[in-house]
């Protein structure tokens, strides 16, 4: 740390980045049972832009929640909105529910950020990989394209957060331990991410980016599992989806989403 010339304030000795990262999963990512009807584990990093998002995409969705629910506590969870749990009881009414959906695909679709993302089929891991779980390969594949993503842009070295969701005492002292571990130099680059630094928040924080994280990961794991069947949702966000290749043959059932051709 380093006190400014220009005034008392104390400044960070390494320069903030101009991006926020805000992830969700879908899917368990346990492999002793595996759900035959949904035997995958998502995980969805989104990137904003820190001006947009706070110029442009928190001010949208305040207004959207606003408009139908008349404050902006609501929390936009995907599975309350699909089984129209608690506030989402409104869309019992076709005709609000109808326009909620719409307006709601709009919000997403205008909303300017990117989406790195990567599906593992828990079927498909191969029994030398049962030592480290789906989270976190998934979560080091990640981690390590993204970061190749800031390098290209020059801003790597620039401090970067990632945003995640509380789950509870351990596994978010698991999920720390295994960012940590990544961004130190256990990484197939190996390199440090001396920028990577993680946060936890909780629901009850109503962050906006982890809103939309969770709206995006469910989509991406339907259009896994049921490739060519109309899946709405993944169409708004598939123009999103990084560029960051297919993974198929690596670390058993791990794919990262390449758009257009997404699998």
């Amino acid at each position: 740390m380093r006190f400014s010339k220009r005034s008392s304030l104390i400044e960070p000795m390494t320069e903030n980045g101009e991006y926020i990262f805000y992830a969700d999963e879908s899917g368990d990512h346990s492999l002793m049972s595996i759900d035959p009807e949904y035997p995958i584990f998502v995980l969805n990093i989104c990137c904003f832009r820190k001006v947009d998002y706070c110029k442009r995409v928190v001010p949208a969705f305040q207004d959207f929640k606003f408009r139908y629910f008349g404050h902006d506590m609501v929390v936009l969870h995907e599975r309350d909105i699909r089984k129209q749990f608690g506030p989402f009881a409104i869309m019992t009414d076709p005709e609000l529910r109808h326009a909620f959906l719409n307006d709601l695909s709009d919000q997403i679709a205008a909303a300017r950020f990117r989406i790195f993302s990567a599906v593992i089929d828990k079927r498909s891991v191969e029994a030398e990989l049962v030592q480290e779980n789906p989270y976190a390969l998934a979560l080091r594949f990640l981690l390590e394209e993204i970061f190749k993503n800031l390098r290209r842009k020059g801003v790597q070295d620039k401090r970067h957060f990632f945003v995640f969701e509380k789950r509870g005492d351990k596994e978010d002292t698991d999920l720390e331990l295994e960012f940590r571990r990544v961004a130190d130099g256990w990484n197939s680059l190996r390199k440090p991410f001396q920028g990577f630094n993680i946060v936890f928040g909780d629901k009850k924080a109503n962050s906006t980016g982890l809103q939309i994280a969770d709206l995006t990961a469910r989509p991406t794991g339907l259009n896994f599992l049921r490739h060519g069947q109309p899946n709405r949702a993944f169409e708004i966000i598939r123009p999103k989806l990084e560029k960051i290749g297919t993974k198929r043959k690596m670390q058993g059932g791990l794919l990262a989403y390449r758009p257009p051709e997404s699998i």
